[in-house]
């Protein structure tokens, strides 16, 4: 077991369901996410259901309203909320908000996102939700599937760190995909990738600590 005073500690957002989160807890309780702890979820969105997955798991679960609220301000309060949570890294799952430039620079490489895509196709700003797999069958594509990446300042632009392709089939409808999708690439790319960031955080945290005068 990690040392609480010596582990990653993790922050979930999200704005819905919360399955991508769920798949993280999954991880963590299974052991396959070990070198972070999920320490705090938060919803932009007050009734998410994830919100409720948060509270079962033992999660502090956290609302930071974005509808009717300036971006800069927003992002303000969510800063504030991470911080107070001394959190090293950030997840997004199913997190619909475009994060500014800005917040992006205060997590140099410490933001992970999974998009229902595989980047560089069907990706970027509009490209969320069902929209994105509307748009992949519209293409008649016959391979889609999922990318976990870094964030930057760019959306969906950002390192891509694993990827899963996914048939598609001549029968799927965009609902029909986007479940495949998640049950065949995000539920199990996500915790991968946050394992592989996790761990090199915990590499760079403990080699910190050991460098500095006792």
């Amino acid at each position: 077991m990690l040392n609480p005073q010596m582990s990653i500690r993790i922050a979930v957002l999200i704005s819905g369901g919360g399955t991508n989160l769920q798949a993280l807890l999954d991880a963590e309780t299974a052991g396959t996410l070990t070198s972070g702890r999920i320490v705090l979820v938060v919803s932009d969105r007050e009734g998410a259901y994830g919100l409720e997955r948060a509270e079962k798991s033992g999660c502090e679960a956290v609302v930071v309203r974005r509808k009717g609220v300036e971006q800069a301000v927003f992002e303000e309060e969510l800063h504030s909320v991470l911080d107070r949570a001394q959190i090293d890294l950030v997840i997004l799952a199913g997190f619909l908000c475009i994060l500014s430039p800005d917040f992006v620079k205060k997590y140099p490489d410490r933001i992970l996102n999974v998009h229902p895509a595989l980047i560089p196709s069907f990706c970027g700003e509009g490209y969320y939700g069902l929209r994105v797999h509307e748009a992949a069958l519209a293409y008649g594509v016959k391979v889609t599937g999922a990318t976990v990446h870094l964030v930057n300042e760019i959306p969906d632009g950002g390192k891509i760190l694993l990827q899963k392709a996914v048939e598609v089939r001549e029968d799927d409808t965009p609902q029909s995909l986007q479940q495949r999708v998640m049950e065949e690439a995000e539920w199990i790319l996500l915790p991968r990738a946050a394992e592989m960031v996790a761990a090199q955080l915990l590499k760079e945290k403990r080699s910190k600590a050991h460098d500095e005068p006792i």
